[in-house]
């Protein structure tokens, strides 16, 4: 029988981090129980959440952001002892990981236990597991007791959501309830490490940079994006991906974008890295600091505001080329691919 969530829909509800509200908290975990979908604030991006271990529910997932099925979604679990139950084997270095950076931003991806629901994994034999640190998506997760299914909460290849009323513009009614827990911290995804093969390997860069997973393990770096409609173990793997609807363009050489912004006659949306040292004939320009962990903080919502502007570009000042902002490039790179 098919079930049905009451109505209305795409309800936005405060909720406080420091002390999530039991009665708010009580009616998310309604809304998820009946096969419904809940956006809620993780320290990366907002998600879009549902039973992981129901199948219907997580299907609807996929619908909502209109993601192909063979995209895999990652299992918020509230630490290792409900992690490894979802595993056909937890070694000793998810141990390790987890120990060291759970809860937090990193994404772990395993062989799948039996009788865990494919859909989750994209149809791949694995899945990806993480123990966010956010209060309120514990809250959730522990109210529930059961693991969600939660991919960032906004429409496929879309710039992520890291604030509620990012989440409301882009998905609309396709969501149930929307939990307003104020602004995402890190500001971009999690660090995916996959650990199924010979070697661990990061799969997306993220939130944890990879010196410091390099602390635990030395890893791989997977080699280059996969195609929409390829096998995948990790979200975020997406030539394209991130992307607003205004043309963005990254540009190396700060000396360039003056020329660029005329030829577009002005209607532009200018990001740097850094102080500025000249000005731009442009619709608006933004400094973000010239610091990996605080430029990404800013960078989604700064793209969510210059894409609402009806710009004919966004263009991007390259952040430094080194690995500390590895994760910061790989979202411009892909947002403009």
């Amino acid at each position: 029988m098919k079930r049905t969530i009451n109505k209305p829909v795409s309800r936005i509800v405060m909720i406080d981090p420091a002390s999530p509200s039991t009665s708010v908290v009580r009616e998310a975990t309604r809304v998820l129980r009946q096969g419904g979908l809940v956006a809620f604030p993780t320290e990366t991006v907002y998600g879009l959440g549902a039973r992981a271990l129901d199948p219907e529910a997580v299907t609807r997932i996929f619908t909502a952001k209109g993601r192909p099925a063979n995209h895999p979604l990652i299992a918020h679990v509230l630490g290792v002892s409900d992690a490894s139950a979802l595993a056909a084997r937890w070694s000793s270095l998810a141990d390790e990981l987890a120990s060291r950076f759970w809860p937090g931003p990193l994404t772990l991806v395993v062989e799948r236990a039996v009788g865990i629901p494919s859909v989750i994994s994209g149809g791949a034999s694995t899945v990806a597991l993480r123990a966010p640190a956010h209060p309120v998506a514990r809250a959730l997760i522990a109210a529930l007791g059961e693991p969600i299914a939660a991919p960032s909460a906004n429409r496929y290849q879309s710039i992520s959501p890291t604030q509620a009323s990012h989440v409301a513009s882009s998905l609309g009614s396709n969501v149930d309830m929307i939990l307003d827990g104020g602004r995402s911290l890190c500001g971009i995804e999690s660090t995916v490490v996959d650990l199924t093969g010979e070697r661990p390997r990061i799969l997306r860069h993220g939130a944890i940079p990879i010196g410091s997973i390099r602390t635990v393990v030395d890893v791989e770096i997977a080699t280059g994006p996969v195609a929409s409609n390829s096998s995948r173990v990790s979200p975020g793997m997406d030539a394209r991906h991130y992307a607003p609807k205004t043309k963005l363009v990254l540009v190396d050489r700060r000396d360039l974008i003056a020329d660029m912004c005329l030829a577009e006659g002005g209607s532009v949306g200018v990001i740097l890295c850094g102080v500025a040292d000249r000005s731009f004939e442009a619709s608006r320009v933004v400094e973000l600091p010239a610091d990996s962990e605080l430029y990404a903080r800013e960078l989604f919502a700064t793209l969510h505001d210059l894409d609402a502007r009806g710009l004919k570009a966004v263009i991007v000042e390259a952040p430094p080329n080194d690995e500390s902002w590895l994760a910061v490039r790989d979202r411009l790179v892909r947002a403009q691919a």
